[in-house]
């Protein structure tokens, strides 16, 4: 199985591994950097090094369990390589992710509104949440909160724990349906210390203060009972 560094340091831009699979259209790394996609979160992009030579890695996304670097142009088994992210668009989908966090972490404390739905592209998303109304004044208010959370700098702390543990954390999953599978036997853990923890596999800045500030842009009925929020974070 590939070592998903991502997991444990959001932050490793460039790596070195081995090629131990070829697949159709890319190939399968002993280690990686790149995020295959994932609650919302798109898969990261960057480059394969060899000697002088490199590939651009187009899509990284899970196949049959195995994390797939898809490249145009065949890499043996065996073969050493230098991975390096695009670091600009991962560092702006760690920003997203996080700020999608601090609003589900403000909606949830204030309004016990549960997740319905949510999507990220590098700064800016959309989450949909359990409300029956929605309007101006509580959006000001929602956004206001936001901010103070940012600026709050609250550390995010990541943690793998065994599933039993894991589920005897109150409210740990905000979704309105359990995603998890029932044959994960461990769950990783994303919190933003006093403010939100929740099951997620994806990747975050190490500090709220990194997201900037949180413009809420736009919202939207989907339902009678379903809300969306859309946001946009600055360069």
């Amino acid at each position: 199985m590939t070592n998903l560094l991502f997991l444990t340091d959001a932050y490793v831009k460039e790596f070195n591994a081995v090629v131990t699979e070829q697949v159709e259209g890319g190939v399968v790394l002993d280690r990686t950097a790149f995020y295959p996609g994932g609650g919302g979160q798109p898969n990261d992009v960057g480059t394969l090094t060899v000697g002088g030579q490199t590939w651009n890695v187009t899509q990284v996304k899970k196949v049959g369990g195995q994390v797939v670097h898809f490249v145009a142009g065949e890499l043996a088994v065996g073969t050493a390589v230098t991975g390096q992210l695009d670091w600009q668009r991962r560092y702006q989908l760690m920003r997203t992710h996080t700020a999608m966090h601090i609003l589900c972490g403000v909606v949830w404390r204030d309004y016990g509104a549960s997740v319905t739905g949510g999507n990220m592209d590098p700064l800016k998303g959309r989450m949909d949440f359990e409300f029956e109304t929605m309007r101006q004044e509580l959006v000001a208010e929602i956004e206001k909160a936001v901010n103070v959370e940012v600026e709050a700098a609250h550390e995010t702390r990541v943690q793998i724990l065994p599933r039993e543990e894991a589920f005897q954390i109150p409210d740990l999953i905000r979704t309105k349906i359990n995603l998890l599978p029932e044959g994960i036997k461990e769950v990783r853990t994303v919190e933003l210390v006093g403010l939100d923890l929740q099951a997620d596999g994806g990747t975050h800045v190490a500090n709220t203060s990194e997201v900037g500030r949180i413009r809420i842009v736009d919202y939207k009925s989907k339902g009678k009972i379903n809300k969306r929020i859309y946001v946009e974070l600055d360069e």
